[in-house]
């Protein structure tokens, strides 16, 4: 009795109590075309969202694990890139959820190659951005708070984000540049390595000049310059002998690469005032003209027309 009693309860958990189940389950869109089939159920939707769910949590402790001991910086550029790398995840997941459950994935990616192929080209400059954000953010060759030069324009930039980077320029407008920039082309950082660049402000004077009364004068305004660094030193170099001038370079470092045509502006005032008050010439260019003459200039009368 006992025996059969166990029989009866084991074939109503089987047939009936999860019988019921698997109807719930196999419920939905069922289609069937020769040797291939796709069924999209209930039970279907549930395991993808199970998936989801755990992929998620699975996901969100990795982020967590990785970016626990990170800088604020660091960790917004980390979370910039997991977030590329979860969509990814994501699509592989739906993808082996589905091949799990019985479904043949390789109608869906034969269907949608021709859909991928034309997205491919259409999206290709966005993915190159896409690309070009995460070697930045990953090895470091760009930062918040650097200085750039991108098609003759200066900026500092301030936001770095999977896509585009911003920099804001000297006139306070606001550069957007698509991150492939930074692979394909050349950009000039001037505070990559370190936070003070070189500068130089050129001057001409005129021939016959006191060349080390004009290098004593610039020495001089260079020291007494707000903003120029005491070290490295700055120097004055006696470039050339030019076409109307002597040329000379004034050359200092400064710590503020941003606000170096302030700089130059304030020092080039200087100049011009210490040069004026010791009689050191600025010469603008100059040229002779000689003209060779070689039969003597003919001059015609030209009589006016009687009827005039």
């Amino acid at each position: 009795m006992a025996q059969e009693e166990k029989e009866k309860i084991k074939e109503i958990i089987e047939e009936d109590i999860w019988g019921s189940i698997k109807e719930f389950l196999d419920l939905g869109f069922h289609y069937t075309s020769g040797d291939k089939s796709i069924h999209v159920t209930v039970g279907l939707l549930l395991l993808l969202t199970v998936a989801f769910l755990v992929t998620s949590f699975v996901l969100q402790w990795v982020r967590k694990f990785f970016t626990r001991k990170m800088e604020t910086d660091d960790k917004l550029k980390f979370i910039s890139i997991f977030k590329f790398i979860k969509y990814v995840v994501y699509i592989v997941v739906i993808l082996f959820t589905m091949s799990a459950a019985g479904i043949d994935i390789t109608i869906l990616i034969t269907a949608s190659a021709a859909l991928f192929v034309g997205l491919g080209l259409a999206l290709q400059e966005l993915f190159q951005d896409i690309i070009g954000g995460i070697f930045i953010i990953v090895d470091k060759s760009l930062r918040v708070g650097d200085i750039i030069e991108v098609d003759g324009k200066v900026g500092k930039v301030f936001e770095i984000k999977l896509r585009t980077t911003r920099a804001i320029t000297r006139d306070d407008k606001i550069i957007i540049i698509p991150n492939h920039h930074f692979i394909s082309d050349i950009v000039f950082n001037y505070t990559q390595n370190h936070k003070t660049t070189r500068e130089s402000v050129k001057v001409g004077v005129a021939y016959g000049s006191d060349v080390q009364l004009v290098t004593s004068i610039l020495e001089g305004l260079v020291k007494e310059q707000r903003g120029v660094l005491k070290s490295p030193k700055p120097f004055v170099i006696f470039e050339d002998f030019g076409d109307s001038a002597l040329l000379f370079s004034l050359n200092f470092f400064i710590s503020d690469s941003f606000s170096d045509p302030r700089t130059k502006s304030e020092l080039r005032y200087k100049i011009d005032a210490a040069f004026r008050k010791n009689n050191v010439t600025i010469p603008f260019p100059q040229r002779d003209v000689h003209i060779f003459q070689q039969t003597p200039f003919q001059h015609s009368n030209v009589q006016p027309d009687s009827k005039e």
